[in-house]
């Protein structure tokens, strides 16, 4: 009788009939029925990934291997196994296992799967959610048509440093933004609810503080205070758990002297303590055995100990749960308990997902075929490349390109480059589906001007012979556009940089051609801030265009002659010079205030003004705009009110526009020093020519917290000061109230 009970059993995990009883079954109980009939061997496996690149291939050694362990159930998830048919290849043999439990397939999929949209740092110059969660949506539709459920995006990390290759990855520096954008990622990727087709995982990156690595290199250790964190580093990852995060990653950094795989306090008290979340945390790849390296274990089976006891789910790519955590339960160093709560947590998400129904769900020919072939979502990569492209100068309004422009020199080794368009972290990208900027501008500039394109330097090295053609073509051009910056792999993971100049002899190649005397525009393109003081200071024109993916071209383009309007906003600050790293707009007053004009003891350099080249917030518009009569609904707020701040905003110019207007709030005294300013609110408003809008913020007493010396989330009793703007430097409107 027993034999038969698990027969029938083993029957409905294989998902070939579930009954109606079952079917009225939660899913804890349907999990818990799971675990009840699992081995500690196959319990262990669920909490094994491996990553299956070439698992398809030929049966080499190891990936005969890697078979035969899905076969024995001793595998919970792959990553970089994808495709309709090699997906259903893998997980027909996690079906000849003897619970038939199915695999989990992820990948990193982090601004598009086949269709490459801005990358991450990008989009988030756009400050518009509705287009952040589109991205995310046609990434996910695109890796669930191909047979995945899990992407390891979106990252969420705050980052200060532009030297840190993956500040391209995130929001940029301020937490108010990362927040929403960590929530629209997140629903962008899984919908409302996970179990649909069009959707997949989300996985919060990388828990916690991984975007503070010293010095700006990757991988590094971080030092901060509990404060630190709590105020600017944690809150993203709460806005991913409250919008239903389904995964996290720990990072690869020490946190104070623990690697955050090790980290009781990061995974157990703060994320499924006091947040109380309900998902389960994966490694980063192989970060559990690097506590070796790190010095804080001496070998893996210690490795897998504290990682497991601290709170860690899934192992990526060590080995050290698969080859050890038998042997530490059976020697009670780990309860079962603990094992089983980790079990419990991925099955859930496979149950969720649907894949015990139908472990094919997501193997569908005829979807991949049409999903990767969308054309509406060519159109939506578009329209997200347009809004992120940031203009930071237009002298004499030098752009849009004017009507007498009939013979322009388009000049740079990122001018007609493909590959680099898509930046870091591409997907499945194929790089003919790249629109470059010379072809944009062929596109869109017809017959009636003339480009001449000349590379003129290659992007990394100090070649210049290519400069004379260069120079010779802008003496006879009347515009010349420089397409100057990265290259593609010189920012993302492990693409640190000591200096953020362009690289090679790209600044001298601008020496050479803006000596020529004709206006020059400069278009830079990378994954990060970088320093550009000589084309900042020369160029007639700049615009930000960072790496835009497939449709790069066609956006600049547009941006360029003037159809589309500029309206993207730095969300993080351009310093002037690495010594000024980190340089944030949110500082301090200190003890001595940085006074330019006087000299005394002061919190500044002498040798470089203070100021940012270009400050968080900032963006230019073909058009501008006035803000005036902000007025307060009351000047004074009990604990449990709220105040509303209207202004209104005209539109002064001769085209319609789009801005971010961006509120920020001052605490001038307070138990714990604040900073001069903090954003609370931003609204995007779009005006016709000579329209005016007006508009209201409210402020509560959630506006006005902070974490105290108690790390308690609260406000405190005080003055307060209200500035809105166009820019975190550029503030209109100013007016103060108390908080009784």
């Amino acid at each position: 009788m027993y034999k038969v009970k698990i027969s029938i059993i083993s029957l409905a995990l294989a998902g070939i009939q579930w009954s109606a009883v079952a079917q009225r079954k939660t899913i804890n109980q349907r999990v818990d029925s799971v675990i009840r009939l699992m081995t500690l061997d196959e319990k262990i496996g669920q909490l094994n990934q491996y990553s299956g690149r070439e698992v398809t291939g030929p049966l080499v050694k190891q990936n005969a291997n890697m078979l035969n362990d899905i076969k024995l159930g001793k595998v919970g998830s792959m990553l970089n196994v994808q495709g309709v048919q090699n997906t259903r290849h893998v997980q027909e043999v996690a079906m000849q296992s003897r619970l038939k439990i199915p695999l989990l397939f992820g990948m990193d999929v982090i601004h598009g799967y086949k269709t490459i949209f801005p990358v991450p740092l990008a989009e988030s110059a756009t400050w518009d959610m509705d287009l952040i969660r589109l991205s995310a949506h046609i990434a996910a539709k695109e890796a669930a048509a191909v047979g995945l459920h899990w992407t390891f995006a979106p990252m969420v990390d705050i980052a200060r440093d532009p030297r840190w290759g993956r500040i391209m990855e995130g929001a940029g520096e301020d937490t108010y933004l990362g927040n929403y954008i960590a929530k629209a990622r997140v629903l962008g990727f899984q919908g409302e609810k996970l179990g649909g087709l069009d959707a997949v995982m989300a996985c919060a990156k990388h828990f916690a503080a991984y975007g503070a690595s010293s010095s700006g290199r990757d991988y590094n250790d971080v030092e901060m205070s509990d404060h630190q964190l709590w105020e600017i580093y944690l809150p993203p990852f709460k806005a991913a758990v409250d919008a239903g995060a389904a995964t996290f990653m720990s990072s690869f950094n020490t946190l104070n002297g623990v690697p955050t795989a090790a980290s009781n306090y990061l995974q157990r008290d703060i994320l499924k303590g006091k947040w109380k979340y309900s998902g389960f945390v994966v490694s980063d790849w192989g970060s559990i055995d690097q506590m070796i390296k790190w010095g804080y274990v001496g070998n893996k089976k210690d490795a897998a100990l504290k990682a497991i006891i601290s709170g860690c789910d899934m192992d990526m790519m060590s080995y050290s749960y698969l080859e050890h955590l038998k042997e530490l339960v059976t020697t009670k160093q780990v309860s079962i308990t603990l094992i089983d709560d980790a079990v419990k947590r991925i099955l859930v998400k496979k149950f969720e997902l649907g894949l015990f129904e139908d472990p094919y769900r997501f193997c569908n020919e005829e979807r991949e075929k049409t999903e990767l072939n969308n054309p509406e979502h060519v159109k939506a990569t578009l329209k997200v490349a347009q809004k992120s492209i940031v203009l930071l100068k237009n002298q004499d309004a030098v752009l849009p390109i004017q009507k007498t422009v009939k013979n322009i020199a388009l000049i740079g080794p990122l001018a007609d480059s493909k590959r680099d368009m898509q930046g870091a972290w591409a997907g499945a990208n194929e790089a003919e589906r790249v629109v470059t900027l010379l072809k944009g501008l062929q596109q869109k500039l017809g017959q009636d001007v003339r480009i001449t394109y000349v590379k003129g330097a290659p992007i990394k090295t100090n070649d210049t012979t290519g400069f004379a053609e260069a120079v010779k073509a802008a003496k006879n051009a009347d515009l010349v556009i420089m397409a100057l910056g990265e290259a593609y792999d010189q920012s993302g993971e492990s693409r640190s940089r000591a200096e953020i100049g362009l690289p090679g002899s790209q600044d001298d190649l601008f020496t050479a051609v803006q000596s020529t005397g004709k206006p020059v525009v400069a278009v830079l393109m990378a994954g990060r801030p970088l320093i550009f003081n000589n084309i900042a200071n020369k160029a007639n024109a700049v615009l930000y265009a960072w790496f835009l993916g497939d449709q790069a071209g066609n956006a600049i383009a547009d941006v360029l002659t003037g159809a589309v309007n500029p309206s993207g906003k730095l969300p993080v600050t351009f310093p002037r010079s690495v010594g000024q790293i980190p340089l944030t707009y949110n500082d301090y007053k200190t003890g001595h205030p940085y006074n330019a004009n006087v000299f005394q003891y002061q919190t500044g350099y002498i040798d470089v003004p203070n100021a940012p080249r270009f400050a968080f917030g900032y963006g230019l518009s073909y058009t501008t705009f006035k803000y005036s009569d902000l007025k307060l609904d009351k000047t004074t707020m009990a604990k449990n009110g709220k105040i509303t701040a209207g202004f209104t905003l005209t539109n002064t110019g001769s085209r319609a526009g789009e801005e971010v207007v961006q509120l920020y709030i001052h605490d001038p005294v307070a138990s714990v020093v604040q900073p001069t300013k903090k954003l609370k609110g931003f609204q995007k408003v779009v005006l016709n020519p000579g329209e005016s809008k007006s508009i209201t913020f409210t402020i509560d007493n959630e506006t006005l917290s902070f974490y105290n010396q108690q790390l308690k989330w609260d406000s405190e009793p005080g003055k307060f000061k209200v500035m809105i703007g166009g820019a975190s430097d550029d503030l209109k409107l100013q007016a103060d109230f108390e908080l009784k």
